[in-house]
């Protein structure tokens, strides 16, 4: 309660014209968006001719990886099974194994590119897991930096995203070219 108080105090005395505003206009398509029982945009994007367009960054058999278009972090990725299912022990033996083998290809690119220092590897399973999209099953690598976490997700409750999905898309598949 008292770290409460302190913020409350802190944000009632700070004039607000000496507040500089932080744009993320690509946030407002996910939150207006009419969303249907049987919308799967990972489906669309397993189904996808043109990789670019919904950042595809490769393909296995029963895989892909591919940019999350709404990152935790810059670089953020997912490996996603092309068959649809919310729970892992629906997934089969070389489901499993693709999924892992592109979070390990996720992190190579991403120290390449990114130069990522760790990561945060793992799903969101349920409501109650934190899953924003729980109907496919996906897992999340998320690169991290010494230090990267600084006072503005805990005072002004914003993640800064430093670069955009379309240039690191490209320097992602630049970099994977060269494996």
């Amino acid at each position: 309660m008292e770290s409460y108080h302190c913020y409350r105090l802190l944000m009632n005395s700070f004039p607000k014209e000496h507040l500089e505003s932080l744009w993320s206009p690509w946030r407002v398509e996910y939150f207006q968006r009419d969303r249907t029982q049987e919308e799967d945009f990972f489906a669309e994007a397993a189904r996808a001719t043109d990789d670019s367009s919904v950042f595809v960054v490769t393909r296995n058999k029963n895989a892909f990886l591919m940019l999350n278009k709404y990152p935790y972090a810059s670089g953020h990725m997912m490996s996603v099974p092309y068959r649809r299912t919310a729970f892992m022990e629906d997934l089969g033996p070389d489901e499993v194994l693709d999924l892992w083998n592109l979070a390990l290809h996720a992190q190579k690119l991403l120290r390449q590119v990114a130069k990522a220092e760790g990561f945060n590897v793992g799903f969101n399973l349920g409501t109650a897991g934190g899953a924003g999209y729980q109907e496919h099953i996906h897992l999340h690598i998320v690169p991290r930096w010494t230090g990267d976490n600084n006072f503005m997700p805990m005072i002004a409750g914003t993640r800064l995203i430093p670069e955009g999905l379309q240039p690191l898309y490209n320097r992602l598949m630049a970099a994977q070219a060269t494996f």
